[in-house]
Formats: C-alpha cells, structure tokens, sequence
C-alpha cells in the first residue's frame, strides 16, 4: 500500500495498492474489490472494484488517485484503475471477495467470509488479529509484506521501504547494461524458430540460450509490449506447405530496445534465453544482429479460426490471414485496453442458461462452444486509455463513426498476429494502434448493424419494457455524501455511492442521460412502456412520481405537449421499497388506462427487490367490456450480484449467479399476483414484462413458463443483455395464452447491450475521443423489448361481393368464403381470379407459438416488415413483393421458424 503518491517528496504521481499471488496458479478477481477506510474511520469509505487475475507468482496493481505533483514518476502501466486518495501516513485496505460495502472492522473482518485479506497501518485503530497495525508510512515510503508472510498479524508481517509497483505484466528488468546492436561474427549454429517452439504446450528449449534468425513481423516500441515477433523467413502461406507441421515457426523476442531499433521486414539474428512468459514463448534478447542478407518474404498463413489448443500453439506468433467469419461478441474494454471480443463464426458467444437449463448437457455444450470460438483482438498495447497519463491519447477502433456493435462481422483488411496473452488468445496488429494511426494500421472494419427502428410488430396496441439505467432526476449534487466516477479532467459525471441517489452527478449530466432515454422511447414505437431501474422519488422526501413526471415532461418536449403520460402511483405503497421502482408511460392518443395501478403489498418474497406494478390498458375507442383490456405486470427482480436472504441464495456455479432462490420466490408471487389482479378486471390477457434478471432457460423464467406463460423473446432469435462478452436476455416479455393468441409481432431493439459501454452518458469525456452523441445507442445497457397485439376487431364484417357494384380503395368485402379489399377502382372484376388484380386477399389469423398472425396470400401486397405464416411456417417480408410464395431461396421471405 502506498499513499504518498503526488504528495511533496512522493516516489510516485499516484497511490496504488498491489496485490500479489504466491500459488503456481492464476488467481481470478472478477467480481472482488479493494475497499479502503481512514486510519480511525468506522465506515470504508472508498471501493474500486476489480477485475482479471492475479498470474501465478505475481502482482496485480491497483492504481488510486493522483496527488497535485504530477511531474514526479508515473506508476507501471495499471491493471485496473481506481481514484481513491489514500492517506499518505495511515490507513486501512481490504482485499474483498465480493462488491459489497464492508460493515465489519478489525478482528471482526478475520470472521467475515468475503475478506481474503486486510491490512491497518500507521495510526490506523484497525490490527486485524494481531497485536498492533503495520508500521506508518512518509509521502516517499509504503508498507509491504516481508517475504510474503501472513500471519493477520500486521505488524509482523509488514515492514515500511522504498515503493517498488509491480502489474501482472512485470516481465522482470531489461538485461543490465541494455545491449547495442551486435557486428560480430555469428555464432556457428543458428536454431530454428520452429525448433525452440517444439510441438507441446510449453516451448521444446525453455530456460536454453539460443541463437535464432527470422523476420520481423510487428514491432511494439511503444504500448509495453516492449519487444518484437519474429518468424522463419519464407515461412507461412497455405497450411498445406507447412514444413514444420506442429510447431509454430515464430516467436516473440522480449526487448524494448530491440523494438526501437528495427523495423518490420528487417531480417534479423538474435540471442537470448527461451522462456514462458504466462504461456507464451518468448526470447529474452541479450544481443541481435540487423543482417543485410536478403531473406524470402514471410507470408501470412490463410487459416479459419483453429479448432484445438494444438492448432492455436502451432500458429503462435505466426502473421496470419484469418478467414471464415468473425462477429464481435464483447466490446465492454474497448473504450479502456483496446480490446474487442471475437467469436469465430457467425453468431455472438450466448450464455449457456439461455440455450440450456442449469447443469444441462446443452447449457454444457453452449459452454464448450463458447470456449473454442472465443478470441481477442487487441490493439497491440497494454494501456488503458481512460488512465491519466492514457488518456490524450485516442481511442483505438473506436471513433464515434463507425460502431463496433456486438454480432457485426468483422472483415480483416490486413494480415494479424496470433498472440497468446491476458490468459486467452489474440489477434496483435502489427504495431500499436491508436485513434491517430487507424488509418495506416487497423486490420480490420465491422459491419454497421444499428436500426433507427425496431421491426414493425403490427397489432393496434404496441407494448414495451425498457430498463432505463438509473434515471434520477435527483442528482448526486442535490445530496451530501455523494460519490462519483469522474471524468479524464476529474469532473463527476455519475454517481459512484456514499448516497442513495444513482444517476447523474448534476444537471449537465443529467440533460446527457435523458436526452438518449427521451430518443430510444421515442423512436421505440410503443404505445405503453414498462419502465424499470427509474428513481423512486419518494426517498428524497418528493412525490413518489415526481421523477417519472420529470420524464413525461421531457419526452413531450420532444414529441409534442400532451404526446405522453403517465401512471399515477397507486393509493397505497408498500411500507418499505428500493431507491428504484417499476413504471408506466404511455401514448395518449393510441392507449389508455382501464381502472388504476396494484402494487404487490406485503410480499415477503420481495423484500430484497422491485415490488410489481399492474395496470391494465386498452387501445383508445376500446369497449367498455374487458375484450380489449390487456393486463401489463412491470417486474424487477433481484439481481445476480449478490446473494439473498434464502437458503439457496448463495451462487452454486450453475450458471445462474447469486440470488436465483430469491428469484424463484419472486416468480412464484409473482403469478398468484398476476391472477388475482386479472380476475379483478375481469381480463384472462395478462403480458408479465420486465427485467428479470434470470436468462431464458433459468428456474425462474420456468416458474412462470410452467404456469402458462410463453416468453415471447427467444422468438426474435435476439437477445436483451451482454455480460461477459456472452449474450442473452435478462429482460423478457411473457403472454398469457389468451394474450399469445393476440400477438402480432415482438422484436428485441438493439440499441444499448450490443453497444460499447463508451458511448454512455457516464462515460463522457474518459477519453480524448469522446463517444457521447445524442442518439439512443446506449442509452442503458439492456435493450428494449417491443409486442404488437391486436385487441380490437381490425377485419370488419364484410358484404358479398357483387358484380354490379362499383368498389374503390379500401372497400371490404366477401366472396367464396374468404374476405378482400379493394387496391383501387374496380366494377365486374372477381375477387380471388388473379393475384395481380384490383383485390387483395386478406389472409385468416393464424395462431403461432410466437404469436397469431395472418396466412400469406398470392395477392396481397407486402411492403416490407410484414409477419405471415405459410404451410405452418413463419416468414418476414424484406422487401415489396406480391404473389412470390415464401420459402423461395433469395427471395423477399425471410425465413423466422
């Protein structure tokens, strides 16, 4: 721990803590946190949260805050960056398995299951177990272990020195002094590349010193990368004339001196000692040569993306072209290392509980699946572009033009190295790339897949669930305590904790996030939109509603006074709820409310989570009956994160995360409260909406398809969420089977989950390159769910079709046994004679698992977006057709299921 960092006298620019792992294996960090009090404080008053992995052996750094002197030493390049200003004398850290805040204080914490690790020192009242805290530190010291010791005794363990910060990269010193480039004689034997890399896991000469000669093929000056790779010249091309089948014929020779001093093509010798650098080979340069004999060029190998861990470790290092299809499937770092998710082939990686139930050999195989077609590409650099010292430099790949959105193709434009890092494998550029260079340097483009619509859904009332990523119009300034993430100049931009709101750190911030809400539900399309993650204004002492109101009042700004309104809360509220709640919105002109809202009173199975909200809602110039009354359900249910009161709360590793115990509890109230409000208005069309916070195939979602309900979801082939560079649908729309028969059309709106995190409002500013626009794109980060429903009688009775009479546009009638339209002026012209005639064959209602839609029909014109069913099969029109029968390959019919 060191806390003088940027002080007077400091040794660094900045505090950091590090971590270090004495195993012979890497430890995981995803989802743990670093927390940190005063030296006499009750509460921990700082948390960055982490994420990673400590390597075998190694350290893992955790930069904090910047002190005023910035002129003094920058730290090693951060595993993970933090802003919280440590004290420079004393102070207490815990090492946490887990996010939650800590309650505990010292030998308190040697019980508490989620500290791994804690330590007091200087003036700190906190010992931990042992007799006194470790010794205080001056603005040019810090504390550390002696010789690793842990013994919760931190003043034996501990001792105070010159700070020395190591990161999970830390490859040891340069060779002292750092050799020039060699002009003696070469050694009489020169080893093969292919030779050093054998054909195991683990190169054939590890710990040797060898010569060897090659190619340069990427260079890395800069980045910290800090060497070169280096392959057998002539080497490469079609697989089929490998020579050294099994073995990769380049490697990667660690020098920053080296990379300075050639340039890619140069043909080059060097020496040094063969080692694996967290499972990558590498030559560790002592001396090189630049030879001036020419060398056959080295050619990128052709390859799809290979299939076993043998076929990755024969191409290691080695310049390749990749091909056979790449989708991008995790682009959460981008913004910050540089990195984007890949999965060979043609879809995103997908959950496994979205495809199969916990435990399932399918839910086994998605995960198999995800584990051999996931790759990094990466930017050739181990920075961290929201860093302080990082930050003026320009984001790679992204730049505010061109997305790079989950499940867009990618195309290569240049050959790319096979690197093996970070624990997984990558595609290297050829040099670092930047914002600056991209024109010259980036290897690959991604196809733009963003819509400004969702699919039309059809139907006379169009229902939504959107969760709107912490609206508060209470923002952290109005409170006292608050918190923040802070931008590249430290300016709040959102709510970090310390107080109960979760947005917008002010107003400026504010106008940021409600102005990409305002624009996805406006060009959402809905006529009712369930709204969840919304402010709860009844916390800070306002009307309950008075965040939503703010809301109305922005989308009529935009749309037009009296376009939008609002659900009144109901009379009576639960006596306890969250600082978030579920909400209503709707379209005034297209749907109105039947009776008032229900809320969930006294359930004891949502205690930890968002009570449910009903209403019910009719398309405007309904009946006074319940035949067009449709029941909507906003839920929120208790999330993954962390584990809930119940037996069962606790994450058993099947998939479905903490809590799902609490979550079963929520579903199963969840129907005996959908039915009870159904029977009161007297309506059997109930849609259960919301986020779930369960994924398709888990218990939950299962407790509510087993009491009837179709999740109408996986029926786009779309999904609402990505997490961990997999995708899948937390949020869900589920129909009863009265509302399943009213169907029309559901599509998923990808506009937030397959989005950079870049582009939110609370990352603004992070980096020179700036993201924010004023679109709907990542407007939150789950995607909105949109149903079309058809409530009212849309096919009028119709009269016989008679000859004499004249018909003109839009008159209905009968013939046959089936009903038509006119397209245009007609008289004597028989319907059904001709499908290119004046009338146009109005399809009967077919009911679908996905929902009821109508038969296609030869005559009936399709404009494009239409949903029709044809020998039992559903299809979406592409494009303007009429009498083309679907399931013709290449045609306007795109096949659904």
């Amino acid at each position: 721990m060191y806390g003088g960092g940027g002080n007077s006298g400091g040794a660094f620019d900045r505090d950091f803590v590090e971590l270090y792992n004495p195993t012979d294996e890497p430890v995981s960090l995803d989802g743990w946190s670093v927390q940190y009090g005063s030296a006499t404080g009750t509460t921990w008053s700082g948390q960055t949260n982490l994420t990673g992995q400590i390597p075998a052996g190694g350290s893992f750094l955790v930069a904090q805050a910047y002190g005023a002197n910035t002129d003094l030493p920058d730290l090693p390049t951060p595993d993970v960056e933090g802003n919280i200003a440590m004290s420079g004398s004393g102070a207490k850290v815990a090492l946490v398995s887990g996010t939650t805040r800590l309650t505990c204080l010292g030998a308190a914490c040697t019980s508490a299951t989620d500290v791994v690790d804690l330590v007091g020192w200087g003036s700190s009242t906190t010992t931990y177990l042992g007799s006194a805290p470790a010794p205080g530190t001056t603005n040019a010291t810090s504390v550390s272990r002696t010789g690793h010791g842990h013994t919760l005794d931190n003043a034996a363990d501990f001792a105070a020195g010159t700070p020395t910060p190591a990161n999970s990269g830390d490859g040891g010193p340069e060779p002292t002094p750092d050799p020039s480039p060699s002009t003696s004689t070469p050694p009489a034997t020169v080893v093969p590349i292919a030779q050093i890399q054998g054909t195991g896991p683990v190169a054939a000469l590890d710990g040797q010193v060898v010569t060897t000669r090659g190619v340069v093929t990427a260079a890395y000056p800069t980045g910290g990368f800090d060497g070169i790779y280096l392959q057998t010249a002539g080497s490469g091309g079609d697989p089929a004339d490998d020579a050294t089948p099994g073995a990769s014929d380049a490697v990667f020779v660690y020098s920053a001196a080296l990379a300075g001093q050639v340039q890619v093509g140069d043909h080059v010798e060097v020496t040094g000692t063969v080692g694996e650098y967290f499972e990558l080979t590498q030559v560790r340069a002592s001396s090189w040569t630049v030879l001036t004999e020419p060398a056959p060029a080295v050619k990128p190998t052709t390859t799809t993306w290979p299939a076993t861990e043998a076929e990755r470790e024969a191409l290691e290092g080695m310049l390749i072209a990749p091909h056979g299809g790449f989708v991008v499937t995790d682009n959460y770092s981008t913004n910050a290392y540089g990195t984007v998710g890949l999965a060979a082939g043609g879809s995103p990686l997908v959950q496994p509980t979205s495809v199969g139930r916990p435990g399932s050999a399918e839910a086994a195989a998605q995960a198999a699946d995800n584990a051999a077609r996931g790759v990094l590409l990466d930017d050739g650099s181990t920075w961290n572009y929201t860093s302080a010292s990082r930050s003026g430099t320009p984001l790679p790949w992204l730049d505010g033009t061109h997305p790079v959105r989950v499940g867009a193709e990618v195309t290569f434009t240049a050959p790319v190295v096979l690197d093996y890092r970070y624990s997984a494998w990558g595609f290297q550029p050829t040099q670092q790339l930047t914002g600056a260079n991209a024109d010259a340097v980036q290897p690959a483009t991604f196809e733009d897949t963003r819509t400004d619509a969702p699919e039309a859904v059809g139907g006379d009332l169009k229902v939504a669930t959107f969760n709107v990523l912490n609206y508060f119009t209470t923002t952290g300034d109005q409170l006292t305590g608050c918190q923040y993430y802070t931008d590249r100049e430290g300016a709040p931009i959102s709510v970090r904790t310390g107080c109960d709101a979760r947005g917008a750190a002010d107003a400026e911030n504010l106008e940021r996030q409600e102005t990409k809400i305002v624009a996805a539900i406006s060009a959402l399309g809905a006529d009712v939109v369930a709204l969840e993650e919304i402010e709860n204004s009844a916390t800070f002492d306002k009307p309950r509603d008075q965040a939503l109101s703010d809301l109305v009042d922005a989308l009529d700004a935009a749309d037009g006074a009296g376009t939008w309104a609002y659900v009144p809360s109901p009379a009576e509220v639960p006596a306890s709820e969250d600082v978030i709640r579920n909400a209503f919105v709707y379209r005034t002109a297209t749907a109105e409310t039947v009776g008032e809202s229900t809320i969930l009173l006294g359930s004891e199975a949502f205690g930890n989570a968002r009570q449910p909200l009903a209403q019910v809602f009719q398309p405007v110039g309904g009946s006074a009956g319940a035949d067009d009354d449709l029941l909507v359900v906003s839920n929120h249910f208790k999330s993954k994160g962390s584990a809930g009161p119940w037996p069962g709360d606790a994450d058993t590793g099947d998939g479905q995360g903490a809590s799902n115990e609490s979550r079963v509890r929520q579903a199963t109230a969840l129907v005996e409260f959908a039915d009870d409000v159904a029977a009161a208005a007297g309506t059997d069309k109930v849609l259960l909406v919301g986020d779930f916070n369960a994924y398709e195939q888990e218990d939950p979602i299962v407790v509510l398809t087993d009491a009837g309900y179709t999740d109408l979801g996986p029926t786009t082939g779309k999904w609402t969420y990505s997490f961990g560079g997999q995708v899948g649908s937390l949020d869900h729309v589920l129909a009863s089977p009265a509302a399943l028969a009213a169907v029309t059309g559901t599509d998923i709106w990808n506009i937030n989950a397959v989005e950079p995190v870049a582009n939110e409002y609370s990352r603004h500013n992070y980096n020179v390159t700036d993201l924010y626009d004023t679109t709907p794109f990542r407007s939150s980060d789950h995607d909105p769910l949109l149903v079309g429903l058809d409530l009212l009688a849309d096919v009028p009775t119709a009269p016989a079709w008679e000859p004499g009479t004249v018909y003109t546009a839009g008159d209905v009638v009968s013939h046959d046994g089936r009903t038509f339209e006119a397209l245009w002026w007609t008289r004597g012209e028989t319907p059904g004679v001709s499908p290119w005639g004046a009338w146009s064959e109005i399809g009967a209602e077919v009911t679908t698992p996905s929902g009821t839609f109508r038969a296609w029909t030869p005559s009936t014109v399709y404009t494009g977006g239409e949903t029709v069913v044809h020998d039992g099969v559903t299809y979406r029109a592409r494009w303007w057709t009429r009498n083309q029968v679907p399931g013709t390959p290449w045609g306007p019919w795109e096949k659904l299921g």
